[in-house]
């Protein structure tokens, strides 16, 4: 029997990704485990494992598909199949003759088997903020019989691409969009025809006919055929809700949130057990409204020409990185005050250093960089001052202080930038974050660094040293509160006790939220990183 695997639940928020390689062919003996697709989502490249085996008999993917959680990869033969219901089905018509008499009311199983109703489906609540997606991916026809849960379309919303289930097992009967369209929550999308009664009426009928009288039979149908009409008001009211958080609101109040563009999930409500009313919805959007004006995140595109009319052009899609990237950095850019600090730090003696103790840790396994010092003394300067180690909570007025000390490190990428993150920084050694942070790059550029591998940073360093500048103003990757920017060291004639010396240089800029932090504490911030950078054993004598 052939049997369908579909693509897993791929980590929080994560729900799609593009294909970047099919790793199987068809024909191929498949085994449990064993990678099938490698995906790239949000900020990484992954390979998915299959987790079924047997022989590939139809792959329903290809390179640079988009595809959403939920929705079919492959079709193995020989696999583990979904278990089919109701069996009772097929054996019932060869027992009905011995048991319906001439005169008796017609056998209830048919009856039971052609009962339908119409089913809407309409674009249920994405997310948080999330009101409306473009339509990307139609994944069913009209006429189509499809299971519960399979995919019908695929929606790119803001951080990828999500896969719209059928809430019910049924035929396709029409479709509301078409790839290109944007939709919105509440939307219609689809509309189902779905199989009232199910094996509870299917399953009466066969026990009747077995050794009961005509009467009897002909009860046993009216409570089948009762419970076949009401079953649908309750079981298939469930089945009309995909797999999310309940939101203890009234209809009359998700439908106030939807035609407002507000996530009734990110609500809270004032009534009992917390229950959300319709005030609750208008405050909610009115504190967004409030907060988007005074952050001006509601920039508006650039209109543009014809660039056509000049010359020859190539227009290229954005990629998921690109995309989320130009997102985030508007928002960033536009939300949060940025102020830069510039200063230089005297890296000589820090340079003899790193290249003395160089082959200690090559024989550890890892290589002393900069970047890998530099990690050290930052986790120590934001020990040291716990306010550029935050986040700021506007909405509710508080300021976050972190006590871990993780620091994203920006990496360059084919795909583009990628921010993956070590964890506690400060309790590790020189040594352990030269191994690590040379794992971590190699993870990142050959796009096997995981998601969770990119979340939870309090602080980023990005060092463009290795490709030269002599300095640049970096954009805080929200919500963190700052970030450091490393530009190329030089040797620089510097005047030392009345004659000039060869000294490296090395130019840092630090841009910081000015919410959180005044321009004097990043100076300070800055002119204690120097300090250490320029003497290997200030940390020593600091604790």
């Amino acid at each position: 029997m052939a049997a369908e695997f579909k693509l897993p639940d791929l980590g929080e928020n994560i729900e799609k990704g593009e294909v970047i390689s099919v790793l199987v062919a068809v024909g191929d003996q498949l085994a449990e485990d064993q990678p099938v697709v490698e995906l790239e989502t949000d900020k990484a490249v992954i390979e998915v494992p299959s987790s079924v085996s047997g022989t590939i008999v139809a792959i329903h993917v290809s390179q640079g598909d988009t595809i959403n959680v939920g929705q079919a990869i492959l079709e193995i033969d020989g696999g583990t199949a979904p278990a089919v219901a109701a069996p009772a089905t097929a054996a019932a018509p060869e027992a009905q003759p011995a048991a319906v008499l001439p005169d008796a009311t017609p056998p209830p199983q048919p009856i039971a088997a052609v009962t339908t109703r119409s089913q809407d489906v309409t674009l249920p609540e994405l997310g948080e903020g999330v009101d409306s997606g473009d339509v990307v991916g139609i994944m069913v026809s009209i006429g189509d019989q499809v299971e519960e849960e399979q995919g019908l379309l695929e929606i790119e919303i803001d951080k990828g691409v999500v896969e719209l289930p059928a809430p019910a097992a049924g035929k396709v009967t029409a479709l509301h969009l078409k790839e290109g369209d944007r939709a919105t929550v509440g939307q219609l999308i689809a509309t189902l025809e779905v199989s009232v009664g199910g094996s509870a009426a299917v399953a009466t009928p066969a026990a009747a006919t077995s050794s009961a009288p005509a009467s009897q039979a002909t009860s046993s149908h009216a409570t089948s055929a009762q419970t076949a009409v009401s079953a649908p008001a309750s079981t298939m009211a469930a089945a009309d809700l995909p797999a999310r958080k309940l939101v203890p609101a009234a209809p009359s109040v998700r439908r106030l949130a939807r035609e407002i563009g507000v996530d009734v999930g990110a609500v809270k409500g004032n009534g009992p057990g917390g229950r959300i009313s319709e005030a609750d919805v208008k405050s909610h959007s009115k504190q967004l409204h409030e907060t988007r004006s005074a952050g001006g995140t509601g920039v508006a595109a650039i209109a543009l020409p014809d660039f056509s009319k000049w010359g020859e052009i190539d227009a290229e899609p954005f990629s998921n990185v690109r995309r989320i990237t130009a997102q985030r950095m508007v928002q960033s850019w536009t939300s949060i005050p940025h102020v830069t600090q510039f200063d230089q730090a005297d890296v000589t003696d820090l340079e003899v250093f790193r290249k003395s103790h160089g082959k200690a840790v090559e024989k550890a396994g890892g290589k002393l960089t900069p970047t890998a010092l530099i990690l050290k003394v930052v986790a120590a300067a934001l020990v040291k001052f716990p306010q550029f180690c935050a986040s700021i909570d506007m909405a509710g007025e508080q300021i976050i202080y972190k006590k871990y000390r993780h620091i994203g490190i920006a990496v360059d990428t084919k795909r583009g930038l990628l921010v993956p993150v070590l964890r506690d920084v400060d309790q590790k050694t020189v040594t352990e974050l030269s191994i690590e942070l040379g794992e971590m790059a190699e993870k990142t550029r050959t796009g096997r660094v995981g998601i969770d591998e990119m979340q939870g940073g309090c602080f980023t360093i990005s060092n463009l040293g290795g490709i030269g500048g002599t300095a640049f103003t970096p954009i805080i990757n929200a919500p963190e509160v700052a970030i450091l920017g490393v530009a190329r060291s030089k040797t620089e004639a510097v005047h030392i006790d009345g004659q000039f010396q060869p000294r490296m240089i090395m130019p840092l800029s630090l841009s910081y939220d000015h919410r959180v932090i005044d321009g004097a504490d990043g100076a300070r911030f800055l002119r204690y990183i120097c300090e250490c950078l320029e003497n290997p054993f200030y940390l020593a004598f600091e604790g």
